[in-house]
């Protein structure tokens, strides 16, 4: 599994608030700077799944499976699962998934996840609830 992870510092933000952002929601092996467009990114890239752990502990912490779930099931793209957070969310530690463009005033943080089997990504990361119970648990993908 690789993980590359794209957000934008804008020009009244502070680049240090942006990595604790990312940081709080990710475990990056390589962080880079990037320009596109005229536009600042933070990349981040991860490998298997400790890579996002911090996105699964919060998930289950804040006992958001059902909607993680919903989101992430519309993101798959192939081999892929893309998803996006609340960058300012993420500062606080908190996860919130972003679905409409103008949702994080700040740009989202987004996530590209490439994966040999999305859906047990999926399983793993907001397994299915019942009455906001875990129904299954699943262990980590270990895709390399």
């Amino acid at each position: 599994m690789r993980v590359e992870v794209w957000v934008e510092v804008r020009p009244t933000e502070d680049e240090d608030k942006v990595r604790r952002a990312l940081s709080n929601v990710f475990i990056y092996d390589e962080l880079r700077t990037e320009e596109s467009e005229g536009k600042r990114y933070i990349v981040a890239f991860g490998e298997g799944f400790k890579s996002l752990i911090k996105v699964h502990n919060l998930i289950k912490e804040q006992g958001i499976e059902d909607s993680a779930r919903s989101v992430l099931m519309k993101g798959i793209e192939d081999n892929k699962v893309v998803f996006h957070l609340h960058k300012q969310a993420a500062y606080v530690g908190v996860l919130t998934f972003v679905t409409e463009k103008n949702e994080s005033p700040l740009g989202p943080i987004t996530f590209i996840v490439e994966t040999n089997d999305p859906k047990r990504l999926i399983d793993w990361l907001a397994p299915k609830t019942s009455r906001g119970r875990r129904l299954y648990e699943v262990s980590p993908p270990d895709d390399p």
